[in-house]
């Protein structure tokens, strides 16, 4: 058997971990997802190319990232994969200006990761944890980098100035933009469907834990509803999306709240979770029958509604509406009434194959063409691997 490529998806709440073997296709050997870190955590694992998912039973009330990194391992373990292991990649959130591509992870490029911890501190440090655990687990290995960030590097720049002096912007103080490697996966599919045109003026919701819109235009990031943290934008599942920043100040001076509480109510207390005071899971509050959480629903469907306008404008007009990620994949429901808020702009979903989940989605009569396309965010990590010079692929970690 050819040798593999681990791949290492931490996110806010979960860890994704996918084996790939390292030829043409990129076969997978192992997938594995293991959620809600924060409170019962829960493993499905796919062997090899199967459709069919096998659910781990996990007796623990909760996990750090370091818990979930050796659940994982112990699984790649178990199957006799670690000696097949000779590349990891990892997805890190924040890449700054500096990294725009996939690099390799030297010891002076993870230092530089470390000074962007304060951009993201809810997302680098699990990041920089899973770089360190790798290292040891698989230390002759090549590690490397894909950024969520650099999808979106090449938009217009005033898509990423705020109104703040530019002494600030020349510090760092600028729109990044986030779920970029969801969003090069998406748009790789839209060029394989549509050719160069890329399905022209498109609109890409990746809606889950964390929710976002990416604008594209040709395959490239015009605009997104995240800026300069993963708080911005639509309302998640924890977190609170676009707020005034007056109500920061005011918590600060006038409800003598701290910074660490304030931190810790936007990221982890607000959202869904905050407005329905019952669960940030979107399927628990539709099948919920409390008032909260039908609020906490329409309040999530009216931002993305609003915020598609936003997107729109950035583009002006729309050619393609695409649905990714966890609410968009599997949430009927949520699909169609975005669909009937963005009917303005031509919109128009089938019910039928919304309710089927099919790829496309929309109306023989849209002006719009709908799609439902699940996002490999692992697959994809992989893909730039298998890009990069084959010298810097075989590297030895020897040295980091």
């Amino acid at each position: 058997m050819a040798n593999a490529i681990l791949v290492l998806n931490a996110g806010s709440s979960s860890l994704k971990f996918a084996v790939f073997q390292n030829r043409k296709g990129l076969p997978p050997l192992l997938r594995g997802n293991i959620s809600s870190l924060d409170k019962n955590p829960q493993m499905k694992l796919v062997v090899d190319d199967s459709t069919q998912a096998e659910h781990v039973r996990l007796d623990m009330e909760s996990s750090d990232i370091k818990g979930a990194m050796q659940l994982a391992v112990d699984e790649i373990c178990n199957r006799g994969l670690t000696p097949l292991i000779t590349a990891v990649g990892h997805r890190i959130v924040h890449g700054g200006s500096e990294f725009t591509r996939p690099t390799v992870l030297d010891a002076s490029v993870i230092d530089k990761l470390r000074g962007f911890v304060p951009l993201a501190p809810m997302h680098q440090p699990r990041n920089l944890e899973i770089i360190d655990g790798a290292a040891r687990v698989f230390p002759k290995a090549i590690q490397f980098g894909c950024f969520d960030t650099s999808f979106h590097f090449g938009r217009p720049r005033l898509a990423t100035l705020y109104g703040l002096p530019r002494a600030l912007e020349q510090q760092g103080l600028r729109a990044y933009g986030f779920h970029g490697i969801s969003y090069a996966y998406i748009a790789s599919r839209l060029k394989s469907r549509h050719g160069a045109r890329a399905g022209g003026r498109v609109i890409v919701a990746h809606l889950g834990s964390g929710s976002s819109l990416c604008a594209m235009k040709g395959g490239k990031s015009v605009a997104t509803t995240m800026g300069f943290s993963t708080l911005d934008g639509l309302v998640m599942s924890t977190r609170c999306g676009s707020i005034d920043p007056g109500v920061v100040l005011h918590l600060l001076q006038q409800r003598g709240m701290s910074i660490e509480q304030v931190v810790q109510m936007l990221h982890n207390e607000s959202g869904m979770l905050g407005v329905s005071g019952i669960s940030g899971d979107m399927q628990s509050l539709i099948e919920s029958d409390e008032p909260s959480a039908k609020e906490a629903v329409d309040l999530f469907v009216y931002r993305a509604g609003r915020e598609i306008g936003s997107m729109a404008a950035a583009l002006s007009g729309l050619d393609t509406l695409v649905f990714c990620a966890g609410i968009g994949e599997n949430s009927p429901l949520i699909r169609q009434r975005i669909g009937e808020a963005a009917r303005w702009l031509g919109v128009e979903i089938d019910a039928q194959r919304n309710g089927r989940g099919d790829e496309l989605i929309s109306g023989p009569h849209s002006a719009v063409e709908v799609f439902v396309i699940p996002t490999d965010e692992e697959k994809a990590i992989a893909v730039e691997l298998m890009k990069l010079p084959s010298e810097k692929r075989s590297v030895s970690r020897a040295n980091v």
